[in-house]
Parts: structure tokens; C-alpha cells; sequence
């Protein structure tokens, strides 16, 4: 049994302390939040105690493990602290701001022997690890290409991050994650259609050896879409991040094409297949994982190292957009 706390909560936050108080295997001991209102309202709701400072709560309490779920900019901060009073953590993606500040968390925690997790969650829907598996089996062949939409309105919580670190960020990782290998080359547009202080939309092009990634965002879309497609030499796929549904298309391309007739009846009609998938809910895989980890002394699935990977290909796209000219 571990004793565990949330900083943090607000939507994301209270979702970690639901998950946390549902769990067999742990304690939701207290939580921490700047606003009391909010802060005692959850702490009621999941039958624990409130602390508006950490500070006082990681002193006052026994606590092994904390979930740290507050803004980009005080990741760097609370992380340091928490990691230096000996607890475990699992910070809410990115985990930094900067790379510089992600570099020192993973030093520190590495010197400390702490746990480190960082919650991007898409490593843990169902569908992204059943594609995994299915990449893996060569069902697809030779992967030509992944494109991703992840579009919506703006979201009013977030007020220190951008487009790019906010969304695009998951499905770097998920790109990383489903070929095994980081890009060898990473482009972007990138603007602020709407939001003059940050980029509130871009379009990245990551290239991995013989595979193209793309990846469109944005906090202007009216409709919130999550999705995800990869074509392969044997087959293509759809993936529905939200519904959590995986479509496979098998091809049946042969070679000896000789006219468009036979072209035509080479590519007409794909054998389809949805794959069942048993859904679950990716942040409590998640926090399951992380609990996992501390109980039994091994590497998060998404770690420092992960985390930090995805983190510097946004600072590469951020960067290629300003050479663009089209902030």
C-alpha cells in the first residue's frame, strides 16, 4: 500500500485524485491546491485532507508517491522540491517548460533514486498500444507514413503554453513510441491565428529514416478531433483517440498490374477489419503504471528520457516555425 497526494487540481488533478481514491493498492493521503474553494471541495468529495501549500503537506504527511498536476511553469519548482524530500513522482506532460529545466528533474530524481514518470497519457489508450502491436506483427509492412489531427477549441484552463507543447507533444511521443526511433529531421509551420501572445495552431513534418510524420493542431478547429492514420505497403489504419476504435485496411495490391482495369480491381475493395479493443480509461492505466513502478522497482513507461525526447522535437518545431516567418 502506498500513500500518495495530488498538487494540483484542477480538471486533470481532480481526475488523478478520483483514480487514486478508487485504486486498491493506494492511499489518497491529502491534496494541495493555490485556490481553497476547489482545493476543499475535492479534498471532501474523495474523503481526504486539504493543504493550500505543499510545502506543509509533504511535512506534516507520510507520503511516498505524488502526482504533480499544476501549471508548465512550476513543474521545474514543485518537482525539485518533492523529488528532494524523497517522493516519488509523476509530473503531468511536458515535463518541463524548457529543456534546460527537464534536464535537472531527471538528474536530481536519477541522484535521488526517485521514481520519475510523466503523464502522456496516449501511451496508455488502448487502441495506440493495440497499433503498437500490430506494427510490430509486420501487419503494415514497411511504414510510408503517420498523419495525426488533433484540433479543437481553446482550451480557457490552459494560460502558459502553447499549441505546439500542449497538444502536439502527445503525438510526438506516440510517433516515437509506435516506430521505435526518434525523427531524423523535424519541420513546422506555426502561427497565432487567434492568440497573439502564443501559437494557437501548426502543422509539423517529422521524418523518420523511410517514414513521414504529420501532425496538424490547433485551438481553433470548432470540432474537438482526434485522430490518427498510418499507411503501410501491406495496409493502412484509422485510429479514433477518443473512441478509443482501430480500423485496419489490408491491401491487396499485386504487382502484375498491366492496364487500369486491372489497377482499378487491385485496389477496389481493401479487406476490412475493427480490431476489438477492451476500453479503458488511459489516465487510470496510467496512474496504475506509475504505482506499479515504485511497488516493484522498475522504469516507468514513460520516463524522463521520453519525456524529454518528445519535449526538444517541440523546441526543434517551435524553432523551425519562427524560421518560417509566420508567427
Amino acid at each position: 500500500m502506498l500513500d500518495v497526494a495530488v498538487i494540483g487540481v484542477g480538471n486533470m488533478g481532480r481526475a488523478h485524485a478520483r483514480i487514486y481514491y478508487q485504486l486498491n493498492n493506494v492511499n489518497l493521503v491529502a491534496i494541495s491546491d493555490l485556490n481553497e474553494t476547489i482545493g476543499r471541495e475535492v479534498a471532501d468529495k474523495f474523503s481526504t485532507k486539504f493543504y493550500k501549500d505543499y510545502r506543509e503537506m509533504l511535512s506534516k504527511e507520510k507520503i511516498d508517491a505524488i502526482s504533480i498536476v499544476v501549471p508548465t511553469k512550476y513543474h521545474k519548482q514543485v518537482s525539485l522540491f518533492c523529488i528532494k524530500e524523497g517522493k516519488h513522482i509523476l509530473v503531468e506532460k511536458p515535463i518541463a517548460e524548457n529543456i534546460e529545466d527537464a534536464q535537472e528533474i531527471i538528474n536530481t530524481a536519477e541522484k535521488k533514486e526517485i521514481k520519475l514518470a510523466v503523464g502522456h497519457i496516449e501511451r496508455f489508450n488502448p487502441a495506440v498500444i493495440e497499433l503498437k502491436k500490430q506494427i510490430d506483427k509486420g501487419v503494415f509492412g514497411d511504414i510510408i507514413s503517420l498523419v495525426t489531427r488533433r484540433v479543437g477549441g481553446f482550451p480557457p484552463q490552459i494560460k502558459d503554453s502553447n499549441v505546439v507543447i500542449d497538444l502536439a507533444v502527445h503525438d510526438i511521443d506516440v510517433y516515437n513510441y509506435l516506430l521505435g526511433t526518434l525523427p531524423t529531421k523535424v519541420a513546422a509551420n506555426t502561427r497565432r491565428a487567434l492568440i497573439s501572445q502564443r501559437e494557437d495552431s501548426a502543422e509539423l513534418f517529422l521524418t523518420y529514416s523511410n517514414t513521414t510524420g504529420y501532425i496538424q493542431v490547433n485551438w481553433i478547429t470548432p470540432v474537438k478531433i482526434r485522430n490518427l492514420s498510418i499507411t503501410g505497403t501491406k495496409g493502412y489504419a484509422e485510429l479514433d483517440y477518443i473512441s478509443q476504435d482501430l480500423t485496419l485496411f489490408k491491401s491487396n495490391f499485386v504487382a502484375k498490374t498491366v492496364d487500369f482495369e486491372e489497377f482499378v480491381e487491385a485496389f477496389g475493395s481493401p479487406e476490412k477489419n475493427l480490431i476489438h479493443i477492451k476500453k479503458e480509461e488511459p489516465l487510470k492505466k496510467e496512474l496504475e503504471n506509475f504505482i506499479g513502478c515504485i511497488l516493484t522497482d522498475k522504469y516507468p513507461e514513460v520516463g524522463g528520457k521520453e519525456a524529454i525526447a518528445a519535449l526538444k522535437i517541440c523546441m526543434e518545431a517551435l524553432d523551425a516555425g519562427k524560421k518560417q516567418g509566420v508567427l
